[in-house]
């Protein structure tokens, strides 16, 4: 089986690699590019511990060969987390005790982003549903609950969420 070169840009930083056509994305984050913050679990798209942000969007990276990412965007939680942009979930994951062994924390976080920028203000209800995307077997979700409330209800982040709409029109990542 031959090689596919590929170039995407991943946190932020154009990369270029040779890659089996069949190689996961979890994988070439993890193994090729050292970003073990994407958690492999399942690897059927179920448990939400490898989701990364795809072209703005969350998606699950065991389902996505690398080479389906050539020419795209990729975040994953430890570009997330170097840029701030989630920064006030971590704060609150970590006051509320809404982790645990960890494992699925950085899915959580990345859906948790993802959720709250399409959801402006979310009810307790939409917040269950978004973050029913991950699953947790530890904490029982009220903590993780409880701290995606408190970032979704957050003054700052109204104030953060009408400066990136009124200069850019465009959602950072």
């Amino acid at each position: 089986m031959s090689e596919c070169e590929i170039e995407v840009t991943v946190n932020g930083r154009k990369i270029g690699a040779v890659v089996p056509p069949r190689l996961l994305l979890s994988d070439f984050l993890r193994d090729n590019l050292g970003l073990t913050g994407t958690h492999i679990g399942c690897e059927h798209g179920i448990c939400g511990a490898c989701t990364i942000l795809f072209d703005g969007q969350a998606a699950r990276s065991c389902l996505l060969f690398a080479v389906q990412t050539a020419g795209h965007d990729i975040w994953t939680v430890e570009g997330l987390s170097e840029s701030g942009a989630i920064a006030d979930l971590q704060e609150a994951f970590s006051k509320h005790h809404a982790l645990q062994c960890g494992y699925c924390t950085p899915g959580m976080l990345v859906i948790a982003h993802d959720f709250l920028n399409a959801h402006r203000s979310p009810s307790s209800e939409e917040i269950k549903d978004g973050m029913s995307a991950a699953l947790c077997r530890c904490t029982g979700y009220w903590n993780i609950l409880t701290a995606v409330t408190e970032v979704a209800n957050s003054e700052q982040r109204r104030i953060k969420a009408a400066d990136v709409s009124s200069t850019s029109g465009t959602e950072a990542p």
